[in-house]
């Protein structure tokens, strides 16, 4: 089998290292790829925005399946490219990947299907949006409709920072395009979890759960980011919960996008927050959550490209995929300013000493190779991941290897999975 993997982060560099673990996989390609990528795939350059340069690609090298890593390339129909070709790709289509391509399009889906999420209505100006932030009591989320690199959501605790956010968005247009509408929702409490489900546009199976850490500082301070930290499993998502967001959430979404019209094949992630209601839908994404990859696929113990192929050709029904009992933990470190502005350039030091821990993987996202060396090319560098036998030990093995690792101005959140490694 030959396989491209479309992306250059640390999720793609997971997807990467677990399909090459498979015997029958002769080559893999990355598009663009990473210098952590590089040593298992032959990396090239492209434009992974271009559909039809991508199908291409996959046509002159007779590519058996092309898996699409990052939300962009699927929301400008990059799976609608190359299903008119005629070539397997694992990726919803344009029209389902709106679910993470339009926050509005996601809560109509949602209230269709009866999907239970916050309340939350759409504006385009600032007044009417500041009137339904007054509804909810001076508390609200405010979310840019469009994408925004996992950083269109501020969540504002008074009507003063709601004005801010609303402000920023859609007069000051901080976000772009994305932000010319907005999404106004009710603030939600709870523990969030992440859920992945494969799809083959009837068929839902789910993937383990995982926590992320979307702030940039120990104890949830600071502005959003991509995703600071990861791990899994998570102690209060018990087995009854899980069947819970099966069958109120997975199975009615997917349903319901049968029936708008577009066939959602592919990975949904669903972001959940576990209030005391039960758990409700924060946001939905087209694709594997990045860094939850990072924790959720060293777990995985059933062939991943068997399982990929099983979505593209509509054969997921009878998949049961295996699990490893060991709890993962992954610890972002990033670039000196991120999610602000921040240099690149600096040598990495340490990748070595650091992978050769026991259960350990260093999945790259931002770096490249520069002469003899590997250097920072992005906000979040590495995704340093270890596997332990339960969280304390998997948090302490990553801890342990970040240590050995260096940059000028690395940061990287100390308090990942601290709270469910106590218990």
């Amino acid at each position: 089998m030959r396989i491209a993997v479309v992306g250059g982060g640390g999720r793609e560099h997971a997807l990467v290292w677990k399909l090459a673990q498979n015997p029958t996989v002769e080559k893999i390609w990355a598009l663009p790829g990473n210098a952590g990528i590089e040593e298992l795939a032959e990396c090239a350059p492209a434009d992974i925005t271009d559909p039809a340069a991508l199908a291409a690609f996959a046509e002159r090298h007779g590519v058996d399946l092309t898996v699409v890593g990052p939300e962009g390339p699927l929301v400008v129909g990059v799976a609608d490219e190359f299903q008119a070709r005629g070539l397997p790709i694992f990726g919803p289509s344009r029209a389902a990947a709106r679910l993470e391509g339009s926050k509005s399009f996601a809560k109509r889906i949602m209230q269709a299907a009866s999907v239970p999420s916050g309340r939350a209505k759409v504006f385009t100006e600032v007044a009417p949006a500041l009137g339904f932030v007054r509804e909810l009591g001076g508390r609200a989320v405010v979310k840019a409709d469009g994408l925004a690199a996992g950083k269109g959501v501020i969540i504002c605790d008074g009507e003063s920072s709601a004005r801010a956010a609303l402000e920023d968005c859609l007069e000051h247009r901080i976000f772009g395009a994305a932000g010319d509408r907005v999404l106004v929702e009710e603030v939600l409490e709870g523990p969030e979890v992440s859920v992945f489900c494969l799809s083959d546009g009837k068929a839902v199976l789910p993937l383990v759960e995982a926590q992320d850490f979307k702030r940039v500082g120990d104890g949830n301070a600071g502005p959003n980011t991509g995703g600071m930290g990861s791990y899994s499993p998570v102690p209060v998502f018990s087995e009854d919960l899980a069947a819970r967001v099966r069958w109120e959430v997975l199975e009615p979404t997917v349903a319901a996008m049968e029936a708008e019209g577009c066939r959602y094949a592919g990975l949904l992630y669903a972001g959940l927050m576990l209030t005391a209601d039960g758990p409700k839908v924060l946001e939905f994404n087209a694709r594997f959550g990045d860094p939850e990859t990072q924790a959720v696929i060293p777990r995985l113990a059933t062939d991943l490209a068997e399982l990929l192929l099983a979505c593209v050709e509509g054969n997921l029904t009878n998949y049961r995929p295996k699990w490893s009992p060991e709890a993962a933990v992954t610890v972002v470190m990033a670039s000196g300013g991120y999610p602000g502005r921040y240099e690149t350039g600096s040598p990495i030091r340490g990748l070595k000493a650091a992978g050769a821990l026991e259960d350990v993987q260093v999945f790259h996202a931002g770096t490249r190779r520069e002469g003899g060396e590997i250097v920072t090319s992005g906000g979040r560098v590495l995704g340093v991941s270890a596997l332990g036998s339960d969280l304390a030990e998997a948090r302490d093995t990553a801890y342990e290897a970040v240590k050995r690792i260096s940059f000028d101005g690395c940061h990287y959140r100390m308090d990942i999975a601290e709270a469910a490694a106590r218990g």
